[in-house]
């Protein structure tokens, strides 16, 4: 999926031993509990996740075939989590809380360990379980680790950015989270299978969980566990997800409702449920005109619009978004059937919105997709915009003319995350492994062949599941949260989505939005980020009235 699949970087395909974690100080504890779950206190070895070969001579030609196959192992024994105590001051307001870092194994019905997921979760000291909320945070992608939220969002801790959060200069730090959710929730991040430190047996199990449906089961399953083991079923229950995570919160929804698991609310970020609304293509009109309001915003950003349209940015903006759903959309639908003068008086008219050169939208066909706007909004200057977050701009290394999917937004922000966790996972949560952690792995091999499902059915689209969890419980409330200068996952995408859940008044009154000054992470502006920690509070006030 172009809207979501970007090129960054390749999985060395190699054997990897298991995680050798650091021998802890003090017992393994439940969080906010006091309890110890069984887990982590097993000492008898688990079967190998992969049975012993005869015992018969190996050929020097049967091994290299072997190796060109690029098969991975790991061993999925079972060890305790590390549990390493910290505190944090919010607001002049000193909070101590538990960190516990570990896999959670995902078995078969025999038994045998599949998978096992990393997480890290934290659980604010002395607090009752049943009262306290518990929070599951994920990423998307597929193929992202959970790093972004975890470090940027909502964790303790976070990464140093800039204010308007561009890239500072190395070596990168981190610092306490003023925004971080811990005061209102305990929280879990969890990255998914193939990414950061959770993996499969085999490259073969790898298979069953890279796809729409097998992702959704393996993380509804982490969850049951989680609650099992650390004795958190009477706890209010909350998912935050983003991008990718959003399509996964949709089917986890609807998975657990089926399997007697509710949460009070859900807040999707950055949503990216039906990918109709993502998917430009020669037989699917609609992205077009949902991202021309985002288009608008970039352009205002840049300084590219008219002084008549920057003067007030909001009503320009409700202007935009009234002319791409009606005249815009109906000049697209009429195709070649379109006058020539209509069709001139759409392309001045978008060329007006948008700050692109008409003779760009008329070999277009009036159908502008993001890679063509990223790359010509600043050609002037050779500069390519961010498709995550179009404040960002950038030189493209390969050459202003030989571009091949280059996102300054990426450029910037990966060193940092990247760098700040795999220092505090290692030096203050104590988590000790030489296995790479695999912040981002979505131009693996394997991610390429992502199951999306059954084609016959058209673009993926979870929403339906967002549909029936809302259906299934009259009670769960959702967030939606978009940035403007987002292209990943525009704004009006997202609207257009729950607009389309083919849901009474009544229930769309259990849903809110909230807009940001910002792009596809939102969290990276340190205004934005105030607001959303805001808005996701407001989400669990209501959720639990």
């Amino acid at each position: 999926m172009r809207t979501i699949v970007i090129s960054l970087g390749i999985l060395l395909l190699m054997p990897a031993p298991g995680v050798a974690q650091q021998a802890q100080t003090g017992k393994p504890a439940a969080q906010a509990s006091g309890k110890e779950p069984a887990a982590t206190t097993e000492t008898k070895p688990q079967e190998p996740a992969v049975p012993a070969p005869e015992p018969k001579a190996e050929t020097a030609k049967e091994s290299d075939e072997k190796a060109s196959d690029h098969e991975q192992h790991y061993e999925m024994t079972e060890v305790p989590p590390v549990v390493t105590h910290h505190q944090i001051n919010l607001d002049g307001k000193p909070f101590a809380y538990t960190a516990t870092a570990g896999r959670l194994p995902i078995k078969r019905d025999d038994g045998k360990i599949e998978v096992e997921m990393f997480f890290v979760a934290y659980a604010l000291d002395g607090q009752s379980s049943a009262k306290r909320p518990l929070t599951f945070c994920f990423n998307g992608g597929p193929g992202s680790s959970t790093v972004w939220l975890h470090m940027g969002a909502v964790g303790p801790r976070t990464v140093v950015l800039q204010p308007n959060g561009f890239m500072p200069a190395a070596p990168y730090r981190m610092t306490d989270n003023p925004d971080t959710l811990l005061d209102r929730s305990d929280l879990v991040f969890v990255d998914a299978i193939a990414t950061g430190f959770s993996r499969a047996a085999d490259s073969e199990t790898t298979k069953k969980f890279l796809g729409v449906k097998g992702d959704i089961e393996a993380f509804g399953e982490f969850i049951r566990l989680y609650l099992t083991r650390y004795e958190r079923w009477a706890s209010p229950l909350f998912l935050l997800g983003e991008s990718y995570g959003t399509t996964r919160a949709a089917g986890i929804a609807n998975y657990l409702a089926d399997r007697g698991i509710s949460f009070n609310g859900i807040a999707l970020l950055s949503v990216a449920m039906d990918f109709g609304t993502l998917e430009w293509a020669k037989n699917n009109d609609v992205p077009y005109a949902l991202l021309v309001p985002s288009f608008t915003m970039i352009a205002a950003y840049h300084k590219r619009l008219a002084p008549d349209l920057m003067q007030d940015l909001a009503k320009t903006r409700q202007e935009v978004e009234r002319w791409a759903s009606t005249e815009y959309t109906q000049a697209l639908h009429r195709g070649d059937a379109l006058p020539a003068e209509e069709r001139q008086k759409i392309i001045d008219t978008y060329a007006r919105y948008t700050g692109l050169d008409k003779k760009l939208i008329d070999n277009a066909s009036l159908r502008v997709d993001v890679e063509q706007f990223v790359y010509n909004l600043l050609l002037d200057q050779k500069l390519r915009v961010g498709r995550l977050d179009g404040r960002f701009t950038g030189i493209d290394p390969e050459g202003t003319l030989d571009s091949h999917g280059y996102d300054p937004t990426l450029t910037a922000l990966s060193p940092p995350y990247n760098s700040v966790f795999n220092q505090y996972v290692r030096g203050e949560l104590g988590y000790k492994s030489d296995m790479p952690y695999k912040f981002i792995a979505w131009n693996d091999p394997a991610f390429a062949k992502w199951d999306w499902g059954d084609a016959v059915k058209g673009f993926p689209n979870t929403a339906p599941g967002l549909r029936a969890a809302l259906t299934k419980n009259p009670y769960l409330k959702i967030l939606v949260m978009e940035g403007y200068y987002d292209l990943a996952t525009p704004y009006a995408a997202a609207q257009y989505s729950i607009d389309h859940l083919d849901l009474g008044p009544d229930f769309h009154q259990k849903i809110s939005f909230a807009t940001y000054e910002a792009g596809h992470m939102v969290y990276i502006d340190g205004g934005s980020h105030a607001k959303m920690k805001k808005d996701v509070v407001d989400l669990m006030d209501r959720s639990m009235r």
